[in-house]
C-alpha cells in the first residue's frame, strides 16, 4: 500500500532553514536546481537514549511499557491504526492491562486521570475502518472520553499521503521509524514458518514481516514533539502546549539503550500545500550519504524506485573503486497494482545501475525463511561506513522524496559528542545482517572482519534454511517498461500525478543512467 503527507504550521516560512549538519559536505552537485539549497535535516539535538528495535514484536510490548509511564500526553501519529490488534501475544496476566489496542487506550486513560491521549491518522485510510468489525466501536469509545482524541489528516495536496509514524510521550521519549501500529506487522526476528501468533485479527495467518524503528528520549525526543504538535495543529486542531518539564523519563526500563547521549538529526519530505513550501530533506541526505561512503552501504529498504537514488549511486559504481552498496528489499510490492509500478521501476534501474557496476559492488537482495517464503521487508534503514546510522519511515522511491510526509532519524559520528558510536552501529549491522542469514552476530562478524563483503558473507554463511539471495530480475513486457519509465504510479512532484506523460522518462531525465533493453 502506498502511505502519506506531512502537515506542518502555516508559519513555517518563518523558520529559520537547518543547514547541513557540523562536518559534512552538502552535495550540492546531486541535488536537482529546482529543489533549491542542499538542506539536510531539520533540527538536531542531544538524545539522552537512543536505540534501534527490531521487529513489531519487541516494539509493540516496549511502546506499551513505555504507555504506561506517561504523565501527561501521548501523541500517536501514523498512516494507519487498527484497535484491534494485540500488542503482544502471551495471555493476558489477570488484573494486567489489555492485550487489544483499543481496549488499552481506553484503560490507559482511566489509569492516569488528566493524560491526554492524541491520535492523527491519514485521513484516506479511514476508510478501512469501515469493514473492521469492533474498530468502529472502539472509536466511538474514544470519541466519547473526554482525554482521547482521533483526527483523520487531510491536510496534503490530493494524490499524497501521510506516511510519517511518530509517538511523542510526555516530550521526553518518542519513536520514529516504519513500524505502524495495524494489522500484519507483528513478527520476530525469527521470522518462523506458520507461526500461529502471526495472525490478523480474523484470525487468518500472514507471511514473515521484516521492520525497524527508533526509540529516542531526551531533547531530541523533545524536537519530535515540536513537529507532532505542528503536525496536529496542521490538520485542522487546536494548538498544543509543550508538555511541562518533568524529570522522569517514559523510557521502558527493561531497554538497555545502546547509544547513549548522541546528536540526533531530524530530516523530512513535504509536499508544497497552501502556503507551506515544499521540504526534500530527505532527499538531499540520502544523496550526500550515497556520495560520503568510502567503504560501503548497508540499507533495508521497502522499495528501490528513485531515479535520483539510483543516480547517486550510478556515480559512485562508475568510480576506479567504489564502495560496497548492499540493499536488502521485498521481493515484491504488496498488492498487484504496486507491483507493476515499483517492481518493473526497480528492474529498470537496477539494470541501468549494473551497466556502470563493473567491479560487482552493488547488489539488491532479498530474504528468505527456512522453508524458502519471501520475508517482506518494510524497514527503513540505511549503515554508511558504520559511521552514519539511518532510521525513519521514508522509502527508496519518488513518493518519499517529494510527495508524502515523511520522518527520518539519523546518528552521525561526524558530529561532535559522536565519535564513540562506531562499535554500536556496527554491532546493529552485524545482528541484521546475521538475522537474514540465520546465523549468529559472532558468526557473521567474524566473517565481515576478515575482510569478506557483505555479500560475499552472506554467500559464503548460506545453508539450507534463512538466508539472503540476490533478486532475480524479470524479463519486462513493453507495457511494463512504459509504466517504470513514466512513473505514473510513484511520481517526483505533485504535479506529475495529474501530467504523467508530460515530462521525459526516468532515463531521459537523467544524466547518468541509461535505458537498458
Amino acid at each position: 500500500m502506498v502511505e502519506s503527507a506531512d502537515f506542518l504550521p502555516r508559519n513555517l516560512a518563518a523558520e529559520p532553514k537547518s543547514n547541513s549538519i557540523r562536518g559534512r559536505s552538502t552535495s550540492r552537485e546531486l541535488v536537482d536546481r529546482d529543489r533549491g539549497e542542499s538542506n539536510t535535516i531539520w533540527r538536531e539535538a542531544l538524545a539522552t537514549r537512543a536505540h534501534v528495535v527490531v521487529d513489531a514484536a519487541d516494539y509493540f510490548e516496549l511502546l506499551q511499557v513505555a504507555m504506561m509511564n506517561a504523565k501527561q500526553r501521548i501523541m500517536l501519529i501514523g498512516w494507519d491504526f487498527d484497535t484491534r490488534i494485540h500488542l503482544h501475544a502471551r495471555r493476558k496476566k489477570p488484573g494486567g492491562p489489555p492485550k487489544r489496542l483499543g481496549e488499552f487506550i481506553i484503560w490507559l486513560a482511566g489509569q492516569t486521570p488528566g493524560l491526554e491521549i492524541k491520535l492523527l491518522k491519514w485521513n484516506f485510510g479511514a476508510l478501512k475502518m469501515l469493514g473492521r468489525g469492533s474498530t468502529m466501536l472502539d472509536v466511538a469509545r474514544w470519541a466519547m472520553h473526554p482525554q482521547i482524541e482521533l483526527r483523520l489528516d487531510n491536510a496534503h495536496p490530493f494524490g499524497c499521503s501521510h506516511h510519517q509514524k511518530i509517538v511523542v510521550i510526555d516530550d521526553k521519549f518518542a519513536v520514529c521509524g516504519g513500524i505502524d501500529m495495524t494489522s500484519d506487522r507483528w513478527d520476530t526476528p525469527a521470522h518462523l514458518d506458520d507461526d500461529v501468533r502471526r495472525k490478523r485479527p480474523n484470525r487468518k495467518l500472514y507471511d514473515p514481516w521484516h521492520d525497524v524503528t527508533m526509540m529516542i528520549d531526551g531533547k531530541a525526543a523533545a524536537e519530535l514533539g515540536e513537529l507532532a504538535r505542528m503536525r496536529w495543529e496542521r490538520a485542522g486542531a487546536a494548538p498544543l502546549a509543550p508538555c511541562e518539564p518533568q524529570k522522569e523519563s517514559p523510557w521502558p526500563g527493561s531497554l538497555e539503550a545502546e547509544f547513549q547521549f548522541v546528536q540526533v538529526g531530524i530530516s523530512r519530505t513535504r509536499a508544497e500545500y497552501e502556503d507551506s513550501p515544499p521540504v526534500f530533506e530527505i532527499e538531499n541526505l540520502f544523496l550526500e550519504q550515497i556520495a560520503r561512503a568510502k567503504k560501503f552501504i548497508y540499507a533495508e529498504n521497502q522499495y528501490f524506485a528513485s531515479r535520483k537514488i539510483a543516480e547517486g549511486i550510478a556515480r559512485r559504481m562508475a568510480e576506479p573503486e567504489p564502495p560496497e552498496i548492499f540493499i536488502v528489499t521485498a521481493e515484491s510490492a504488496d498488492g498487484w497494482l504496486e507491483q507493476k509500478a515499483m517492481d518493473s521501476a526497480r528492474s529498470r534501474l537496477i539494470r541501468a545501475i549494473q551497466e556502470k557496476d563493473k567491479a560487482g559492488r552493488f547488489s539488491v537482495n532479498i530474504p528468505y525463511t527456512a522453508k524458502g517464503t519471501p520475508i517482506y521487508v518494510h524497514a527503513k534503514l540505511m549503515i554508511v561506513d558504520d559511521e552514519i546510522l539511518r532510521v525513519g519511515s521514508a522509502n527508496m522511491n519518488n513518493r518519499s522524496l517529494g510527495l508524502d510526509s515523511e520522518c527520518d532519524l539519523h546518528i552521525d559520528m561526524a558530529v561532535p559528542g559522536n565519535e564513540s558510536v562506531g562499535p554500536a552501529i556496527a554491532l546493529l549491522r552485524h545482528r541484521l545482517l546475521a538475522e537474514h542469514c540465520g546465523v549468529s552476530t559472532e558468526k557473521m562478524a567474524e566473517k565481515l572482519n576478515g575482510g569478506a563483503s557483505m555479500l560475499e558473507a552472506v554467500q559464503q554463511l548460506r545453508h539450507g534454511g534463512r538466508r539472503l539471495e540476490q533478486l532475480t530480475l524479470p524479463k519486462l513486457t513493453d507495457a511494463e517498461k512504459a509504466l517504470a519509465d513514466q512513473a505514473m504510479l510513484d511520481p517526483e512532484s505533485p504535479e506529475e500525478l495529474f501530467e504523467p506523460f508530460a515530462k521525459k522518462s526516468i532515463f531521459s531525465r537523467s544524466r547518468i543512467l541509461s535505458a537498458p533493453d
